[in-house]
């Protein structure tokens, strides 16, 4: 199988039920933010041991961003063949982020003070994780569309990874005050 087609060589890119947008449209711009997200989501859950929690709530963190990204690379006309919690987000997907960030607070004492990140590779990466998947929802913010929740899911999955990271530090965080009585 052939990877590349040529449809692209013209600064376009096709889109879900059909149409084509251009490469710097809005939409593409923001399907290649939260690309970006995925990606550095999957380098912190390989880090993660194979049948460890944290991998299993990344992966499937990486799956709703491919639900989100249909969604986003989709022509309003088209919107109405979206189907919630498959190519469009769900309130579902949202309340679950939120479960999920409730858990991993029950798991270990947050922080009260700005966070230093780098205490280890995992959290490291989930930090970074964050600050792209932010990117994405300020990319989101000038692409929203009425009744999506490309925004708010956004929003709560950068919540989530900021606390997962607390997770992976474990009970030694750092927080910039802690560093300064060090020194």
């Amino acid at each position: 199988m052939r990877i590349y087609t040529r449809k692209g060589d013209d600064g376009t890119t096709g889109l879900l039920f059909g149409g084509r947008a251009d490469k710097d449209s809005g939409a593409i711009e923001l399907n290649g933010a939260v690309d970006e997200a995925q990606a550095a989501l999957g380098w912190a859950r390989s880090l993660c041991p194979a049948g460890d929690a944290m991998n299993h709530v990344i992966a499937g963190l990486e799956r709703d961003l491919w639900i989100l990204m249909a969604e986003v690379a989709t022509q309003l006309e088209n919107r109405g063949k979206l189907e919630g919690g498959r190519t469009r987000v769900s309130q579902v997907m949202i309340d679950r982020l939120e479960e999920q960030i409730d858990e991993a607070n029950r798991t270990v004492e947050m922080p009260t003070e700005f966070v230093v990140p780098g205490e280890n590779q995992l959290s490291a990466a989930l930090d970074v994780a964050r600050t792209v998947v932010r990117r994405a929802e300020r990319t989101a913010v000038t692409w929203d569309v009425a009744d999506s929740l490309v925004v708010p899911y956004l929003n709560r999955l950068s919540d989530l990874v900021w606390t997962l990271a607390r997770v992976a530090e474990g009970p030694a965080h750092r927080t910039a005050r802690s560093i300064e009585k060090e020194e």
